[in-house]
């Protein structure tokens, strides 16, 4: 065999270990949850003069199978992991460590023009299974009610399925989105829709409104009096090594990283100096 051919080879080799075992050509790469999101793009804006790190969404189950794959070094996560996805993980040989980073409160959101300023969890899963379908049976105008939620992939999905739906089914009419800034968009361009959104994603083009009298507020979040308040998860393979990773999860846990997790929208995990 050639040189040529003999460096070709190890070179198509070197590329299969890197495929199999080295996540991306960054430092770090983080990946999933849209709610999660806006935390790991502050964090790996506040960090790029130290490190190159990569970060993408896709949604809650996206994060959690990339770690499980070994093609994500952080999954991002706003559900906890399932049992059947940590069975996955042994079987693949990871082994997930997860850390809370933030809290949220998950916002029901409605066109600026709509009149209606409170639901109760029982309208909420009444519209959403299609038992409610016009506003003016809530208290709003004459108008059908347009559901907008998140689709199957979403960790945002399942919290609103459990603490709403209680594993009611959503409505096939409902529209089905990827992203809760397309749930954002898509309220805020239809006077009839109503939607549910991570708190970071209420803009001034929404109308929070209160749920069972409570607001989304940081401070509900922070002490679940909010009806549909939730945590925030990332998570890798094992307790990280010193390096990139680690020092990336600590930062987000650090008072400045919890400060960042509050400058974005979201609640921090403690109450800060």
């Amino acid at each position: 065999m050639s040189l040529r051919n003999v460096m070709l080879a190890t070179l198509i080799v070197l590329g299969s270990l890197s495929a199999s075992c080295a996540v991306s050509g960054a430092d770090v790469k983080m990946t999933g949850s849209t709610t999660v999101l806006p935390i790991a793009q502050a964090a790996a804006e506040e960090l790029a003069d130290k490190y190159e790190i990569e970060v993408s969404g896709g949604g809650s189950s996206v994060g959690i199978a990339a770690l499980l794959d070994g093609t994500t070094d952080i999954g991002d996560h706003s559900r906890p992991i399932k049992g059947s996805e940590y069975k996955r993980a042994v079987k693949n040989g990871v082994y997930p460590f997860t850390f809370h980073i933030a809290n949220d409160a998950v916002a029901v959101v409605v066109n600026l023009s709509n009149p209606v300023t409170n639901l109760t969890l029982e309208q909420l899963k009444d519209i959403y299974t299609g038992k409610i379908t016009n506003w003016k049976e809530v208290g709003g105008k004459d108008l059908p009610i347009t559901m907008v939620s998140r689709d199957s992939s979403s960790g945002t999905f399942e919290t609103w399925e459990k603490l709403v739906m209680e594993k009611a089914p959503v409505a096939s009419s409902s529209i089905f989105t990827s992203s809760n800034a397309d749930v954002a968009y898509a309220v805020s361009s239809n006077p009839n829709a109503i939607g549910y959104v991570g708190l970071a994603y209420v803009t001034p083009q929404l109308k929070a409104l209160d749920v069972n009298g409570k607001k989304a507020t940081l401070e509900a979040a922070i002490n679940y009096t909010y009806p549909i308040a939730r945590p925030l998860f990332m998570s890798t393979n094992g307790f990280p090594s010193p390096g990139p990773v680690l020092d990336v999860i600590l930062f987000i846990l650090s008072d400045t990283g919890q400060r960042l997790v509050q400058e974005v929208g979201y609640a921090p995990i403690r109450q800060l100096p």
